[in-house]
């Protein structure tokens, strides 16, 4: 008997208790490799599904199989590496297989499965007398073409029109059948080129004239012809009827950044010495081979100077170089550094891009045209055949950890990927994380230091203002008299402010005086925020808001008083003050627009704003030189929490913001305002010191047994009904307890009781968790999996969600 070809696909929407690769034969004739996508019967009802192919293998009884129904990619989307990757990131990540290939693929390319109908037989073999006139109707529109099932029951009686459809099929009369569309096409233009190579003496001047021009460039588009030429498109239609011309279609890249253009003149880097040794350094580990390393630089030491020359050598080589970034705010001055230097040579991945801008620069990278890619998370997976070097520019900062599943690392994808390609892993900060120092000082990742600013610049004076003082004074604004004083020297002097603040909002909440209640939002438990624009309470969880009042919700008095300051009342207070200056404000409320950061950024560097205010957007990443003052408005709000990092984080945004002033050549200061000015660690990010804050938390991490030293991995569960929530997780510790007594003995654990998260209830779904302190090995994550398909089993949690999170960067 032949042997047939049967192939492993990942299939769409499956559940992780019963999710692997499915095997399918492919019919005679039909042409698939691993990679593409393909449409596949699945279930009982054999409905269609998307899916992709993992690998092939040998099928010697197809009979047993079901066959593949229709291949939608005529060349692979996923190369051998990303085909590795797939199971990997299930394995590490507790998600699907297909949840994983999404991963590695845009958005804008993925299907759209929908459910059709066809006549099975033309219309006059079914006598109509037959038929109610429900079906009637059905049939006459099926007679004109194909029609969507969510189409013909909007047009029919809810009540008449599914039994109709299912009575139709039964009779044969009508076939359902599974359609794949593409959520984005491409972009594509309309071309023209000759097809004579003559001109004949019939033709009018102007189309003499195009026929000349086309003659002269061969190809263009119709519309750039037109221009060029002054002409109309009945030209070039007259042409193309007299079988001069013809047209066809091109694919034309939607390019956000089109008009960026490269510099004139060669980009020279002069390095310092500190420069120069560590990037020999580097391109030193490049050369040898897959490796991480550290490069540890104070805020202004030109640790991208460093990487900028490193990525000459590795373009040099013909490879690919990922460039990330942690926010879409950090990426309007890094582009434009790479788009000045290497032009059109350069792709950016964000979310900022709509869906089609983001398909075709993952083509471009793809294709070869690109040969950077700048981005935020999402840029890890971009699609080089040949990676050379991945930077993480600020590598410790929490955005890089997705909190939706797949809950990856792009660290951890990062350190996959070079290993595979044999490229460099280069982490860049001034405030690395305790976890990458700790391994950097054992060896496991090489370190070079840039331990001083590059150029004259120096690290900025700064000072501390206690705000409990200010209080006793008399001041009731969200500005000492320190920061007054230096914002009206520094606009006196025509020079810049950033301040920070990092609450957005007007007031940060809301209480009754008579009753003392939080106005909260219904769906969530936490507070609501007013916002001056717009007059309203504003949930910044699920997006609840109401107009703002006086009336109490709970008790109906009029005794509403609001409370803390967000970036709407500083930027209301600066006016006030310095009713000359010129205010920026930097938030999610006022960057919602396309392109909103670049435009306000670029605004604010060519000096048409002196004060910037906003949050934590404007501490990291930005280059000004005439900014020679920062400002920290509340020192005290990320220092005190109850995740363990809260230090951490507090000392890497302190030193980070006061680390914008003082960039150019002139000298820099900050201020930062706290109620608590006796804390180490604010005293430690003024004094920018790293190792001294590095070592006392070391200390502190060793002695808790946390990270480094053990992982964190956190089960949480999601559902309406609380009580239920609260029954799964206890089922869910049952489980773990159970198992890990029978056959994980030698596993070391600590497992925390299950108890509700630290905001409980965020949009009608009730949250809790439950805290395993563990060793994240290969061990562990496969008992996990067995505990998540056993419990997925227990169908009284069946509308509970349960999901695993390693490392998580806070409490759920």
């Amino acid at each position: 008997m032949e042997q047939m070809t049967a192939v492993g696909v990942a299939v769409e929407n499956t559940a992780y208790h019963f999710d692997k690769e499915f095997t399918y034969f492919l019919p005679p004739g039909m042409q698939a490799t691993p990679g593409c996508r393909v449409m596949v019967p699945f279930g009982s009802g054999n409905r269609g599904r998307q899916g992709m192919i993992l690998s092939l293998q040998s099928c010697e009884q197809p009979e047993l199989l079901k066959p593949v129904t229709a291949v939608l990619d005529q060349t692979p989307l996923l190369s051998a590496e990303q085909l590795r990757m797939v199971p990997w990131l299930k394995e590490r990540y507790f998600c699907s297989l297909f949840d994983a290939v999404k991963l590695l693929l845009p958005a804008g390319i993925n299907f759209k499965i929908s459910t059709q109908y066809v006549l099975a037989a033309p219309k006059q073999e079914f006598p109509e007398q037959d038929f109610s006139e429900t079906e009637r109707l059905l049939l006459s529109r099926l007679s004109q073409k194909t029609a969507a099932e969510e189409e013909l029951l909007q047009m029919l009686d809810s009540r008449h029109g599914p039994s109709a459809l299912e009575r139709l099929c039964s009779l044969g009369v009508i076939r359902k059948e599974s359609a794949a569309t593409r959520r984005i096409g491409d972009a594509m233009r309309k071309m023209i080129r000759l097809t004579a190579e003559e001109m004949p003496d019939s033709l009018s001047p102007k189309q003499r004239e195009v026929f000349e021009l086309l003659l002269s460039i061969g190809r263009v588009s119709v519309k750039e012809l037109c221009y060029f030429a002054g002409v109309t498109v009945s030209v070039p239609d007259a042409l193309v009827k007299k079988g001069l011309a013809s047209y066809y279609e091109e694919e034309q890249y939607r390019n956000p950044y089109e008009k960026a253009q490269e510099s004139a003149e060669e980009v020279d880097v002069s390095l310092s010495p500190e420069q120069q040794a560590a990037y020999e350094g580097l391109l030193g580990r490049y050369r040898s081979g897959a490796a991480v390393s550290l490069l540890y630089g104070v805020t202004g030491s030109g640790k991208t100077q460093v990487y900028l020359r490193l990525i000459e050598d590795v373009i040099a080589d013909g490879r690919g170089v990922i460039v990330m970034v942690p926010e879409i705010s950090l990426t309007p001055q890094t582009v434009a550094l790479f788009h000045q230097r290497y032009g059109k040579q350069v792709a950016v991945f964000h979310s900022g891009l709509s869906l089609g801008e983001r398909l075709d620069e993952w083509k471009r990278v793809k294709n070869g045209q690109a040969k950077i890619v700048v981005g935020t998370r999402s840029a890890v997976f971009a699609p080089f055949e040949r990676l050379g070097l991945i930077v993480m520019d600020e590598e410790q900062e929490a955005t890089y950890k997705s909190e939706s599943s797949p809950r990856y690392h792009a660290r951890d994808v990062a350190k996959f990927r070079c290993a595979y390609h044999k490229a460099l892993l280069l982490l860049c900060s001034a405030t690395p994380s305790v976890e990458t120092t700790y391994f950097a000082q054992k060896g496991r990742y090489s370190m070079y230091p840039l331990p001083s600013r590059y150029g004259p610049a120096e690290l900025p004076q700064v000072t501390i203002a206690d705000m409990n003082q200010e209080i006793l004074l008399g001041n009731s604004t969200v500005f000492s008299t320190a920061l007054k004083e230096a914002l009206t020297e520094t606009l006196a002097k025509r020079e810049q402010a950033i301040l920070l603040l990092n609450r957005r909002g007007y007031h940060t909440f809301a209480t009754c005086k008579a009753c003392n209640a939080v106005v909260s939002c219904p769906n969530c438990s936490i507070s609501l925020t007013y916002h001056a624009v717009n007059h309203r309470l504003m949930c910044h969880y699920c997006g609840y808001s109401v107009p703002a009042t006086r009336r109490c919700p709970s008790c109906g008095q009029d005794e509403v008083r609001f409370s803390g300051a967000g970036t709407q009342r500083a930027e209301e207070q600066l006016a006030q003050l310095f009713p000359q200056a010129r205010v920026l404000r930097l938030d999610t409320d006022s960057t919602m627009g396309r392109f909103s950061y670049e435009k306000k950024l670029s605004r604010f560097e060519n000096g048409e704003y002196d004060i910037i205010v906003g949050t934590q957007m404007v501490a990291k990443g930005l280059d000004f030189a005439n900014v020679t003052l920062v400002g920290v408005l509340s020192a005290d709000q990320s220092l005190y929490g109850d995740d363990f990092r809260c230090s951490e984080r507090s000392f890497d945004l302190l030193t980070q913001v006061v680390g914008r002033s003082g960039r150019g050549s002139n000298h820099g200061r900050a201020i930062i305002q706290t109620f608590t000015p006796e804390s180490r660690v604010i005293r430690l990010a003024a004094a920018q010191d790293y190792g001294t804050f590095y070592r006392e938390e070391i200390q502190f991490r060793q002695a808790m047994l946390y990270p480094p030293f053990a992982d964190f991995v956190l089960i949480g569960f999601v559902g309406q009904r609380e009580e239920q929530v609260c029954q799964a997780s206890l089922y869910f510790m049952n489980l773990l307890r159970n198992l890990a007594g029978r056959e994980y003995t030698d596993l070391p654990l600590r497992v925390l009781d299950p108890s509700p998260a630290l905001v409980t209830k965020v949009s009608n779904k009730y949250r809790y968790q439950l805290l395993i302190k563990c060793r994240n090995d290969k061990r562990l994550r496969a008992m996990l999996s067995r505990l998540f398909i056993e419990f997925s089993a227990e169908r009284r949690f069946a509308q509970v969600t349960a999901f695993a999170d390693t490392n998580p960067v806070s409490a759920l």
